[in-house]
């Protein structure tokens, strides 16, 4: 049933908001150099990788000029890659990896090979369900890229703070997960979203 709304809903989002994301594209190439979209390598169902999509929101080649993570007002964020984080408007492509079967609408989000390696046992049954474009972990940390800006070291922090209080939410939902549940979590997403307007 779950699959079943997932494909679904995610193909008449996609034909609703196609016209949008062709703008969002345009505005992308046209603000800096590179393509509209970026594909970075993370880790699904069973620990078989995939290819997250994304519009593209920091400058080319930027995966190689840092860190994995976004540390606050990171200058490899381009100008329109703002505003398109702010507002989650980077992840719409992922409705496509939802379709394909690579990841669910609501589900723990699919981390970077790199972080899953360190993973304990039980940290690792996150990796028995789909991954999702949303998530409890997700609402929590909306702000994480300000929180890790506060750090002295960040990637220490994410690793040994904030990705084991997110995992800690993953196994939570995968105990509760309901279609009830889901609806929930994007009902609170949405308002989470329509709420950073105001910030």
């Amino acid at each position: 049933m779950k699959r079943l709304l997932d494909v679904l809903s995610c193909s008449l989002a996609v034909l609703v908001l196609l016209p949008f994301g062709l703008v969002v594209a345009l505005c992308i190439m046209l603000g800096s150099q590179g393509g509209a979209f970026y594909r970075q390598r993370r880790v699904g169902r069973g620990g078989k990788e995939f290819g997250l999509l994304k519009f593209r929101t920091m400058r080319q080649d930027a995966d190689r000029q840092g860190p994995l993570i976004t540390i606050g007002d990171d200058r490899r964020i381009t100008r329109i890659g703002r505003f398109l984080r702010k507002y989650k408007i980077d992840e719409l492509p992922q409705l496509l990896n939802i379709i394909a079967g690579d990841m669910s609408v609501v589900g723990p989000r699919p981390e970077v090979p790199k972080y899953v390696a360190l993973y304990d046992e039980r940290q690792r049954r996150v990796l028995s369900v789909r991954p999702g474009l949303t998530d409890y972990a997700s609402l929590k940390y909306i702000a994480e890229s300000e929180l890790l800006a506060q750090s002295d070291d960040p990637e220490r922090t994410y690793i040994e703070e904030v990705m084991p209080a997110k995992l800690e939410l993953n196994l939570q939902y995968i105990e509760n997960q309901s279609v009830k549940e889901d609806i929930v979590l994007i009902l609170k997403t949405l308002r989470a979203i329509v709420g950073r307007r105001g910030e």
